[in-house]
């Protein structure tokens, strides 16, 4: 794209642009004649991914600020009202980021601005809970404002349909088409009557739910107060949910207290991601401090939990998500069935990068499992199967590697509220029987194999970077790798032109799943490795699951292959 080309997007959005802050810093550009500053801000327009929009906050179609969320929202109206329901309505809930109560209120003044009554929430709520209120309020759409785990100077926008579940196919691309050839916005004022607060009201009814989820509530009310619980919302939702589920089924939270308040800048890690050990360093040293049987760490959205718990001398061990979801896994099984309050055809539901591990305990356990591609939309859109096809399975748990867990179905998407106060309860159901968390995930290992899983994160940022992303994908499609870490290639899953490959590119089947831009390498000694580009942050995702006969060979061995992808792709 030209600099004449750039200068004409950049005056254009200026023109649009309604917020001082954000038109002045394209002002500023345009001025300085900064053109590798506004050709990054204008060569492409936000787009929807697994996650909806995201991107850094600021001016320009190729930032997140009041226009582009605006004209998001506009697309998003239209849509709503070219399916003529009677009473359209949405919910609107933000999280703690910068500017994410600006951008839920122009967004509430855009829907009410064509005609759909919105609810939005008074302050800050975790996006769990918007789905939640979706579904309860009977609403048309819905809204959250966040960029979950992201730096923070990322922001971002979720969309939801009436069923409470993100967007899928066809209402997504429906919606982006629309939001790309918007010319007028169409927005009513702040104090519009279209535009309702919600709070307490579906506060309480969500905790309530999340609540009654809970499989042995007489013994977190009998000796919850002996369990020793960390908590941080690392600045953001979970703060209230959280807290006052566990407080009111029995347990008591130890609060990390430098994390507990709201803060979109996070200052005490540079990204709020319970995935990783720099933004759970307060909880590893005060959970050391107090001797406590279990640190719990939501995002800003508080839809993904993250958790440690105590070794054998009292230092504290990270569980990745997918070992938390296979002791969530085992647990919930496990405890149906000994209380006979298991289905006769229990359903669990992974994503295609998730630990085989899962899959090995709900087979154990009668349940059968079902994956889908990664999104936690997937997930919801099966639920939707089981309650239309009349095949008769009923959905029991289920959740993706990346620290994202639903219980239940009253919401549609990861949950991480209802998964921490599960973990409680099943820490101190653990512990009751003489056994940490740790040790239980060893029985597991011990009876079901020796499983360990790498992810690799390479960020691609800016104009230049995608294109380099594009290459990497191109390469390994038109040259399949004959052997990785030494181990030969038996297969390969490409879901972008949904055909299971033999090594030499020939077709052997199908893949029934939608179509998406991941490719999965099968190994002859049953490892899988799987790329694929995200589809809201710069980045590629390397995944790589493997097994072994002890803990300590399957460590080396993913280290091995954690060597080998980043050389590969070197």
């Amino acid at each position: 794209m030209t600099n004449e080309e750039i200068l004409a997007k950049a005056q254009a959005y200026v023109k649009s642009e309604k917020h001082p802050t954000f038109r002045g810093e394209v002002e500023k550009l345009i001025a300085e004649k900064n053109f590798d500053e506004l050709s990054d801000r204008f060569f492409k327009d936000l787009e929807f991914g697994t996650g909806g929009l995201r991107g850094v906050i600021g001016g320009g179609y190729n930032r997140l600020n009041s226009y582009t969320i605006q004209k998001a929202t506009q697309g998003l109206a239209t849509y709503v009202v070219q399916q003529k329901i009677q009473n359209p309505s949405a919910v609107i809930a933000y999280d703690s980021r910068n500017y994410s109560d600006l951008f839920a209120l122009e967004a509430a003044k855009v829907l009410a601005g064509n005609g759909i009554k919105v609810y939005l929430f008074s302050s800050l709520r975790p996006t769990p809970e918007l789905s939640f209120a979706v579904r309860e309020l009977k609403a048309t759409t819905g809204i959250v404002v966040t960029a979950s785990h992201n730096p923070s100077k990322y922001n971002g926008y979720k969309v939801y349909w009436n069923d409470g579940c993100q967007v899928t196919p066809p209402h997504d691309d429906a919606i982006v088409a629309l939001a790309n050839s918007v010319t007028k916005i169409n927005a009513a004022d702040n104090n519009s009557p279209m535009i309702v607060k919600i709070d307490e009201e579906i506060d309480k009814k969500y905790i309530d739910m999340v609540k009654k989820l809970c499989i042995r509530p007489d013994l977190i009310k009998e000796k919850g107060k002996s369990v020793k619980v960390v908590y941080t919302p690392l600045y953001g939702a979970g703060k209230m949910p959280v807290s006052r589920a566990l407080s009111e089924m029995g347990i008591d939270v130890i609060w990390v207290e430098e994390q507990k308040e709201p803060n979109g800048n996070f200052p005490t890690t540079p990204k709020p991601n319970p995935e990783e050990k720099a933004a759970l360093q307060l909880s590893l040293d005060l959970g050391k401090k107090v001797g406590a049987d279990l640190i719990l760490a939501t995002d800003p959205d508080a839809d993904r939990l993250g958790i440690a718990v105590p070794d054998e001398n009292g230092e504290f061990v990270l569980i990745t998500g997918n070992q938390l979801g296979a002791l969530l896994s085992d647990y919930i099984f496990s405890s149906k069935k000994l209380l006979g309050t298991i289905p006769k055809k229990p359903a669990f539901i992974k994503t295609i990068v998730t630990t085989n591990l899962q899959k090995k305990i709900a087979d154990f356990y009668g349940a059968t499992t079902f994956d889908v591609l990664t999104g936690f939309k997937y997930i919801g859109e099966k639920i939707r199967e089981f309650e239309t096809d009349g095949n008769g399975y009923e959905y029991q748990f289920g959740g993706e590697e990346s620290y994202g867990y639903l219980i239940g179905t009253s919401v549609r998407d990861k949950d991480a509220v209802s998964a921490a106060v599960m973990t409680a309860e099943m820490a101190l159901f653990h512990r009751n029987e003489g056994r940490s968390l740790l040790q239980q995930l060893r029985n597991l290992w011990k009876q079901f194999g020796y499983f360990q899983e790498i992810l690799i994160n390479l960020d691609f940022e800016g104009q230049a970077g995608i294109a380099k992303m594009d290459g990497i994908m191109k390469g390994l499609r038109e040259k399949i790798p004959a052997q990785i870490n030494g181990v030969k290639v038996v297969e390969v899953k490409d879901y972008q032109a949904s055909k299971v490959l033999s090594p030499d590119g020939k077709e052997k089947a199908k893949i029934t799943l939608p179509k998406s831009n991941v490719l999965q390498f099968i190994l002859e000694d049953e490892t899988i490795i799987t790329a694929r580009p995200s589809g809201t942050e710069p980045k590629i995702k390397f995944y790589a699951s493997t097994f072994a006969d002890s803990e300590e060979n399957s460590k080396a061995k993913a280290a091995a292959f954690d060597k080998a992808i980043r050389a590969m792709v070197a």
